[in-house]
C-alpha cells in the first residue's frame, strides 16, 4: 500500500479560528441574500430593467467563481494569509463602491469585483481547514462551520425584508460593507499561517516521487465529490433565485413574510448541519451525505409534480423546506470528501470546487424565471436536473474499483485515509 501523501498538520482548529472562517464564508450569502427583496425598488431607482438588476447577482456569482481560481493557487504558492489579506482589503473597497454606485452598469461592475475579492475568504478558508484536518475531523469542522456561518442565510433575508423599507437598497449594501470590514479585521487578528514555508518546501520535494499535486484533481474521488457538491449547490441557488417570485408573486407574501419563510428554511439547514456534525462521529461520512442526496432528489421531483398540478402554491413550501434542510447533510461532508482526495494541493482543489460551485450557480440562476413570475415549473425542472447531477456524481465517486484504487496509488477513500501523526508546529505570522 502506498504511503499517505497528506502533509503534516500545522496546528489545531480553535473555536476562534472556526468562527472567523465561518465569517469569511458568510460574506457571500449575505451579499447574495440581503438585497434580494429590494430588486423591484432598484428597478425604479436606477431606471433600469428587472433583467439588468438580476445581472448584479449573476455578476457577483461569476466574480466568486473567477476569484476562487485566482486566490486558490496563490495560497498554495505564497501561503494562506497574504492572499487572504489582499482579498479582504479589495472586498472592502468594492463593497463601498456598490453603496455609492450611480448607475446600474457601475453597480454590476462593482458587484463582480466584490465577488472576485470576497472569494478569497471562501476558498482559502476551506484550504485552511484542509491544512489542519482530514477525514471525519474535516467533515465535522466543515459542518460546524456551516452552523456558525449558516446564521447568514437566516439573518440576511429577514434583515433584508425589514431593512429595505427604512434604509433602502443602498443601506442594505452598506450592511455588506460593514461585514466586509469586519472580515478584514478578523483576518488580521485571528488567522495565522497554516501553509508554512517549511510545509511548502516539503510539497515541492514530494513532486520527485509522487508527481505533480495537480494530478490529484483528476482522480475520480475528487471530481465526483466536487461535482456532487456543485450540483447540490446549484439546486440551492435555483431555490434562492426563484424564491422571491415563488413566495411573493405566487404565494402573495409580503417582503417581511418572504424573509421569514426564507429564514425558516435556513434554520432547517442549520439543524441538519448540527445533526451531521454529531452523526459523523459514529457514521461514515458518505452515508450521511447519501441520506441528504436521496432527500433532495425526492423533494425536487415532488416540487415539479406540485408545480405541474393545480394544487395551491402554498404546497410548494413543503418540498422547498426539505430541499434546503437536506443541504446540511451534503455541503460539509462532500466538501471534506473532495478536499481529502487532493491534500497536496488544497488551495487549488478548493479553488476548482468553488469555481465549479458558483459557475454552475450563475448559469442556473437566470433560468428559473424564464417563463415569468407566475409559475414554478422552470425552477422545479432546473432543480430536478441539478439534483440528479449531484446524486449521479456522488455515486460515481463512491464506486469501489480496486484497479482504479491501485492506479491512484492507494485503496483508501478520502475518509479512510490513515491518520497522520500529530505535529506541533508554531503557526507563522505573515
Amino acid at each position: 500500500m502506498a504511503p499517505d501523501t497528506r502533509p503534516e498538520p500545522t496546528g489545531t482548529i480553535t473555536p476562534a479560528l472556526l468562527v472567523t472562517l465561518a465569517l469569511l464564508s458568510a460574506v457571500a450569502p449575505f451579499a447574495t441574500d440581503l438585497y434580494l427583496p429590494a430588486f423591484p425598488t432598484m428597478v425604479d431607482d436606477l431606471h433600469t430593467s428587472a433583467t439588468a438588476v438580476q445581472l448584479t447577482l449573476t455578476a457577483f456569482l461569476l466574480g466568486l467563481a473567477a476569484g476562487q481560481l485566482l486566490f486558490g493557487p496563490l495560497s498554495d504558492r505564497f501561503g494562506r494569509v497574504r492572499p487572504l489579506l489582499v482579498g479582504a482589503a479589495v472586498c472592502v473597497v468594492a463593497s463601498a463602491t456598490t453603496v455609492f454606485a450611480p448607475t446600474i452598469e457601475v453597480l454590476i461592475g462593482a458587484r463582480f469585483a466584490q465577488g472576485v475579492a470576497g472569494a478569497a475568504g471562501m476558498v482559502i478558508g476551506r484550504a485552511i481547514i484542509a491544512d489542519l484536518a482530514s477525514g471525519k475531523a474535516a467533515a465535522r469542522a466543515f459542518s460546524l462551520m456551516m452552523i456558525v456561518g449558516g446564521v447568514a442565510p437566516v439573518i440576511a433575508p429577514l434583515a433584508g425584508g425589514f431593512l429595505v423599507g427604512p434604509i433602502g437598497w443602498r443601506g442594505a449594501l452598506a450592511v455588506i460593507l460593514g461585514l466586509s470590514t469586519l472580515m478584514l479585521l478578523a483576518v488580521v487578528l485571528v488567522v495565522r499561517e497554516t501553509h508554512t514555508e517549511h510545509r511548502r518546501a516539503q510539497l515541492r520535494e514530494s513532486r520527485a516521487t509522487l508527481g505533480s499535486p495537480l494530478r490529484d484533481l483528476l482522480r475520480r474521488v475528487y471530481l465526483g465529490h466536487a461535482v456532487a457538491f456543485c450540483g447540490a449547490f446549484a439546486t440551492m441557488m435555483a431555490y434562492i433565485s426563484a424564491s422571491p417570485f415563488i413566495y411573493q408573486s405566487m404565494m402573495g407574501l409580503s417582503a417581511g413574510q418572504y424573509g421569514a419563510m426564507f429564514g425558516v428554511n435556513a434554520l432547517a439547514l442549520l439543524g441538519a448541519s448540527a445533526l451531521s456534525a454529531r452523526l459523523i462521529a459514529r457514521v461514515e461520512v458518505r452515508r450521511v451525505a447519501a441520506v441528504g442526496m436521496a432527500s433532495i432528489v425526492t423533494a425536487t421531483v415532488a416540487l415539479l409534480a406540485l408545480a405541474l398540478s393545480p394544487a395551491p402554491a402554498g404546497w410548494l413550501a413543503l418540498p422547498l423546506l426539505v430541499i434546503v434542510g437536506s443541504m446540511g447533510l451534503i455541503f460539509g461532508n462532500t466538501t471534506a470528501l473532495a478536499l481529502g482526495a487532493a491534500p497536496r494541493a488544497a488551495g487549488m482543489a478548493s479553488a476548482v470546487l468553488g469555481a465549479l460551485q458558483f459557475g454552475v450557480a450563475a448559469a442556473v440562476s437566470p433560468l428559473v424565471s424564464i417563463a415569468g413570475e407566475d409559475t414554478a415549473v422552470p425552477a422545479a425542472i432546473v432543480m430536478v436536473c441539478t439534483s440528479v447531477l449531484a446524486v449521479t456524481s456522488f455515486a460515481i465517486a463512491g464506486r469501489r474499483d480496486d484497479t482504479a484504487g491501485r492506479r491512484d496509488g492507494s485503496r483508501h477513500t478520502a475518509t479512510e485515509r490513515p491518520t497522520p501523526r500529530k505535529a506541533v508546529v508554531t503557526l507563522e505570522r505573515p
